[in-house]
């Protein structure tokens, strides 16, 4: 039996905007994620690399080598960080209550889209029948 490897560290708020960009393109050169998220706040491009070398020693992103420009992906999942930072939350803001974090982001927000409402409506019937995990 292998050992399990350990999840990889949560990222920080910088490297959430380099995820997010990750996320959204599937994966791109350090020039290319440079031009997208750097381009309008005056960080030189050896700021990308570095953050894109950091993420990779930490497990965040997965780095192709094999051609000239090397190519980035993101490790992790939009998903299971998602459930990371709300589990954190959760746990420090709300005292372990997710009924709390729903009604505190229901409630404090202009109302939801119809959309959003079905989905929540949605969610909840299928928890209430047993259908979720």
């Amino acid at each position: 039996m292998r050992p399990r490897t350990p999840p990889a560290p949560k990222p920080t708020e910088a490297e959430l905007g380099i995820l997010n960009v990750l996320w959204e393109r599937g994966e791109c050169t350090v020039r290319e994620l440079h031009e997208l998220h750097y381009r309008d706040d005056g960080a030189g491009y050896t700021t990308s690399l570095k953050m894109l070398q950091i993420m990779h020693a930490k497990g965040l992103v997965e780095r192709d080598d094999s051609q000239r420009a090397h190519v980035y992906r993101a490790a992790i999942s939009k998903e299971s960080t998602q459930k990371r930072f709300l589990s954190d939350i959760v746990q420090r803001v709300f005292d372990g209550s997710s009924s709390q974090l729903v009604l505190q982001a229901l409630g404090g927000q202009p109302h939801a889209s119809r959309e959003e409402l079905d989905e929540i409506r949605a969610l909840l019937d299928s928890i209430e029948s047993g259908k979720t995990s």
